[in-house]
């Protein structure tokens, strides 16, 4: 009784969160503020109808109470508008809504059901937090979902990859153009759980990030968590100024793919160019970066490709395979002793 309990729980939370999503979704296309100030912002972003029906995107009215009223009028319980974050209590014990006068992307289950919602503001004021996110609830666990997995998740079997991106809107224009197997980890650092959600799909991931400094940067702690999980991954950057939303618009689907088959890295090379470049002629520096890209091989659960990477990475580097398999068996050798103190 008490699993039936929990189920019944569970599913009021749903039931809330598509209430909400179609009150959002309704908003956007059936009001007049929602189509002037929503609607013109999703199509200033150039997504078009069919997308903005598939994605159920909405708008949240700027009032301090529109949502919560109405839900609570239509018999919706306070306590599941709370926990699923969708109104906040005041001190007085009345509720107002999370997301006033913001854009909302819902995010879906592996099922298609609406768990959570991120709501970008539209408002330039530097007080105002650009996205809310819902908080953690009983459906929503942030580090196990990625946005736009139930829409990719049949194109990402098909194509055999999976396209890793940053946000909400890289997801649905890269999408729209037609290139569906794309999910992001969507303002949260890549998780071990998000890799092992995208390796019951496919062994390979391609990581697009903008080119900036923070990008790479997350790309390479990405990379070594995908590789650590036995899955294949290659990068891609894009060109200053630009991300895959801003790319795919500008270029269109054809460039799009052109670009990634042009600029696509494994991720030795990858690794190796931004590490080479950083430590100069400076042969310390020059040391610590080929031990770090040891570090990443090491992590590969796979002995034969393992050895692969190894011959690259000499040829690479210049520098004798022995050496790098010394390393690496030292490396492979510290990880167990640690890892075998851990379990003592």
């Amino acid at each position: 009784s008490e699993n039936k309990e929990e189920e019944n729980h569970r599913e009021s939370l749903m039931i809330v969160s598509g209430y909400a999503a179609k009150f959002f979704h309704e908003s956007l296309l059936e009001t007049e503020e929602g189509q002037n100030i929503g609607l013109s912002y999703f199509k200033e972003r150039g997504f078009s109808n069919d997308t903005i029906k598939k994605f159920e995107l909405g708008y949240s009215p700027d009032q301090w109470e529109a949502f919560t009223a109405k839900a609570l009028n239509e018999g919706y319980q306070q306590q599941f508008l709370e926990e699923t974050g969708l109104s906040v209590k005041r001190d007085n014990g009345s509720l107002y809504d999370r997301y006033r006068g913001r854009v909302m992307f819902p995010i879906h289950s592996f099922t298609g059901r609406v768990i959570a919602f991120g709501g970008r503001t539209l408002k330039t004021d530097k007080n105002v937090p650009k996205y809310v996110n819902s908080p953690e609830s009983e459906i929503y666990h942030k580090s196990n979902i990625l946005y736009g997995l139930y829409f990719a998740k049949k194109a990402i079997r098909d194509e055999d990859n999976c396209y890793l991106v940053e946000g909400y809107a890289d997801v649905l224009s890269v999408h729209q153009a037609g290139i569906e197997n794309v999910v992001a980890s969507s303002g949260t650092s890549l998780t071990v759980e998000q890799i092992r959600l995208i390796g019951r799909f496919t062994k390979n991931v391609t990581i697009l990030y903008d080119g900036d400094a923070a990008g790479i940067k997350a790309s390479l702690r990405g990379m070594d968590m995908i590789l650590e999980e036995g899955l294949n991954v290659k990068v891609v950057l894009f060109p200053d100024g630009h991300d895959p939303d801003s790319y795919v618009r500008n270029f269109g689907t054809n460039g799009f793919k052109k670009h990634i088959e042009d600029n696509k890295k494994d991720f030795i090379l990858y690794k190796a160019d931004i590490l080479l470049k950083e430590a100069g002629t400076d042969p310390i520096k020059k040391a610590e970066a080929i031990r770090d890209i040891v570090t990443s091989i090491s992590l590969i659960p796979d002995a034969i490709k393992r050895s692969v990477y190894i011959q690259e990475a000499s040829q690479l580097l210049r520098m004798g395979e022995g050496v790098l398999v010394t390393e690496l068996n030292k490396i492979v050798l510290g990880e167990r002793k640690k890892k075998d103190q851990d379990r003592a």
